[in-house]
């Protein structure tokens, strides 16, 4: 069972999911059943300050 999520994970990976579009190996509605199923985790968010590093040395 952990094998076939581990698959699936790694086909939707941005990586490689854009490729197997264009290819015709996975489909656009197979995406978007995919990104339905993922959790929202925008509660758990932490804004990033962005500063410019001060003379590292």
């Amino acid at each position: 069972m952990k094998l076939r999520l581990a698959l699936e994970e790694k086909l939707m990976d941005v990586r490689v999911r854009d490729r197997l579009l264009a290819e015709g190996k996975i489909t656009k509605e197979e995406v978007k059943k995919y990104m339905d199923t993922l959790n929202d985790e925008t509660k758990n968010a932490v804004p990033l300050d962005h500063e410019e590093p001060k003379n590292i040395q």
